[in-house]
């Protein structure tokens, strides 16, 4: 574990990491103000002011506590980010041993997906059932960022794991209605999900146990937590090269796969 949380550190996946305290600031006020793409899917159950929000992710994520703190690069604790991965292997060492139906989405393909492919490969060997439904579904381009422009977005399924694409392109999406037009396209819930963004807060607001992926201007997820939701989120910055990931993976399949 030592190994791991070096390197963690020594990439920036945790510690101190390249996204900016300029945007965790701005994207708390963005969620409690309600804007498009910041609150994943969830729904609240509680009055949040921005002092609580704040809280939280010193407490779940390891922001820097100071308030003062406006500018420059912000921290990820890599104790906590060390914790929510023992939570997700045990968790995902559970889901093998019962041959769970799961299903794996991710809205960061150039990065968080390489994660996502190795434990949908070690499920599937364990026996799992990794979801992959047939889905007639597409998302017209309404001119918002998130959504690219032209072609209108479909899933795609890459060896188990759902991503956002137009055409040729993978997407980065923060939305929650491709996990939820999977789900309802299911005869039955799947017994985990394991996600990141829009498509891990449908799951949970849908009450499935979720197996989550955040960064530090993500708050919604962290919030979530906090309220109860079956949400385990890891703390990290989601957009690292690919193949820095590959330790973490291999931590997460350690004495099941």
């Amino acid at each position: 574990m030592a190994d791991l949380r070096d390197h963690l550190v020594a990439h920036r996946i945790a510690g101190e990491v390249a996204t900016s305290r300029e945007d965790t600031l701005r994207n708390i006020r963005r969620m409690l103000d309600d804007a498009p793409d910041y609150w994943f899917g969830l729904h609240r159950t509680r009055d949040w002011t921005y002092d609580d929000v704040f809280d939280v992710m010193v407490r779940r994520c390891g922001i820097d506590p100071d308030p003062e703190h406006v500018e420059g690069d912000d921290t990820i604790a890599p104790e906590l980010t060390m914790a929510a991965l023992a939570r997700h292997r045990d968790r995902l060492a559970v889901a093998a041993d019962r041959r769970e139906r799961v299903l794996l989405a991710t809205g960061h393909p150039t990065g968080l997906l390489a994660v996502h492919l190795e434990v949908a490969r070690a499920l599937r060997a364990a026996g799992c059932e990794v979801l992959t439904p047939d889905l007639a579904w597409s998302w017209p381009w309404d001119g918002d960022r998130d959504w690219g422009r032209g072609r209108p977005r479909h899933v795609r399924w890459i060896n188990g794991v759902a991503v956002l694409a137009s055409g040729g392109e993978l997407m980065h999406t923060h939305r929650p209605e491709p996990m939820s037009a999977l789900l309802a396209g299911l005869d039955a819930p799947p017994d985990l999900v394991f996600a990141d963004h829009g498509w891990a807060g449908a799951a949970a607001e849908a009450g499935i146990d979720t197996l989550a992926y955040a960064d530090c201007n993500d708050p919604a997820l962290f919030v979530a937590e906090e309220e109860g939701k079956p949400v385990v989120t890891v703390p990290l910055d989601d957009n690292v090269p690919p193949h820095l990931y590959d330790p973490l993976s291999s931590y997460l399949l350690e004495g099941w796969a």
